[in-house]
């Protein structure tokens, strides 16, 4: 196995086990699949600290860890990272971003039906 299939495996094991400590210090590592697989792996931590990390890798430059940052963005939910996927979904110069960042724009979107519902019950006064 080449040393890049072992790193990427063991970032998505990180992102299973939500280790994001560990994710931060390869977020900047020079590869681009190191980076597009820890964009991946934060999509497995519903977190607000794991949606500022994709921010960071929404803005780079290379589109692969754009795209994969902008679907993490969608599988958690991050709706504090809408603006940035915004941007992404229609001025990014690649297509395939725009594409894959509209679809996660949309997503972030809608409204979480267990969280109003949720809310709903919280709030109910006795009767």
């Amino acid at each position: 196995m080449a040393r890049i299939e072992r790193v990427i495996e063991k970032i998505e094991k990180l992102g299973k086990k939500h280790n994001l400590g560990a994710l931060d210090k390869m977020i900047d590592d020079p590869d681009d699949e190191v980076r597009a697989a820890v964009a991946k792996a934060l999509g497995q931590i519903p977190s607000y600290e794991a949606g500022m990390r994709l921010i960071r890798l929404l803005r780079g430059s290379v589109p692969g860890v754009r795209a994969a940052a902008a679907e993490s963005v969608a599988l958690i939910n991050a709706k504090h990272c809408e603006e940035y996927l915004k941007k992404l979904a229609f001025s990014d110069p690649d297509p395939d971003v725009r594409v894959v960042a509209h679809k996660a724009y949309e997503k972030t979107r809608k409204p979480v039906i267990g969280h109003h519902i949720s809310y709903r019950f919280t709030h109910l006064e006795p009767s």
